[in-house]
């Protein structure tokens, strides 16, 4: 909660000092259809994030799930989202409703977490490309001794706690489920959970294909993302490179996952479009005018979904207590 008050505070005072008037009218330059546009176009990235946790999600044969599961996949990166970017829970939260929406769709507990852990690192490996290729397009300014010289020890300090963050991932996840295994073993005894997720990791891992097919499926994700960026500036009446976009974005990802601890990374966007779009050819105002549009889109698209959500679970304590 305090750090959603103080990234409040930071996205205030960041819109403020660049001029709210501004930034409002450009942002209102797109319009209900731009505005409609951006959202349906942000709901073809679920589709893609839904089919990267649906590919890591074999089932015992190491066939896919039934196609008819992969709009579940897709929703629960929604809630996912949604609960992440709008309730004060930060991302783990969102990963725990995700994973019980899932689980309570009568799909194996086990398959559910091993697919978990696969689909974020892919995910995380993905964003590490992306943000490398950012960096290469980034690399005149960074180089230089203009205005990205300012900037430089943030953009690379981000970058390398990022890359640390994902390094650690990687490296820890199968001895983390070990420990943890051993450790409910003691408190739970006969507790088989643990172990079997374990399992279900390492059988996912064994299916390259199926790894493969859900980095390449979080990696378009990423790039639809950035496109969708630059659909909206376009709207907007700002004429931008899509690839000077596509480097911006790839630089308030890897910012929006370092603070990862703040619900929605609120203010550590909008500071990061201030100061880093126009390094991009962006004046602050129109860089903020995208981080507002990318908020106002995050509500249209959240609150629905947390409302159908809410509903989902009422209905089944309902239909709980009615067994």
């Amino acid at each position: 909660m305090l750090a959603t008050l103080a990234g409040l505070g930071i996205a205030v005072w960041t819109i403020g000092a660049a001029g709210l008037k501004d930034v409002l009218g450009i942002a209102g330059r797109m319009g209900a259809a731009g505005f409609l546009l951006y959202c349906l176009w942000s709901l073809g990235v679920f589709f893609l994030l839904g089919a990267a946790w649906f590919a890591a999600a074999p089932d015992e044969k190491g066939r896919s799930l039934p196609l008819s599961t992969w709009p579940l996949f897709s929703w629960a990166r929604m809630v996912r989202e949604a609960v992440s970017d709008l309730l004060p829970f930060s991302q783990l939260g969102g990963i725990i409703v995700s994973v019980r929406m899932l689980t309570a769709a009568a799909l194996p507990s086990s398959r559910v977490h091993g697919s978990l852990v696969v689909d974020m690192t892919t995910e995380m490996a993905s964003q590490l490309v992306y943000t490398l290729f950012g960096l290469a397009l980034m690399g005149s300014l960074l180089i230089g001794d203009g205005a990205a010289a300012q900037l430089r020890p943030a953009i690379l300090g981000g970058t390398f706690v990022m890359v640390a963050i994902i390094l650690l991932f990687f490296a820890m996840q199968r001895t983390a489920l070990d420990v943890t295994s051993r450790l409910a073993a003691r408190l739970v005894p006969g507790s088989i959970a643990m172990a079997g997720i374990r399992a279900e990791l390492s059988r996912i891992y064994a299916q390259r294909d199926r790894v493969a097919l859900a980095f390449g499926a979080n990696l378009a994700a990423w790039v639809a993302s950035g496109i969708g960026a630059w659909l909206a500036l376009r709207w907007m009446g700002a004429h931008a490179s899509v690839w000077d976009i596509l480097a911006l974005e790839s630089l308030i990802f890897t910012l929006r996952s370092v603070a990862f601890i703040i619900p929605g990374a609120l203010g550590v966007q909008e500071a990061g479009y201030a100061f880093a779009g126009p390094l991009f050819g962006l004046p602050p105002e129109t860089a903020l005018a995208l981080s507002l549009a990318k908020r106002a889109r995050d509500l249209a698209i959240g609150l629905p979904t947390l409302l159908i959500w809410q509903a989902n679970e009422i209905r089944g304590v309902a239909t709980g207590r009615g067994k």
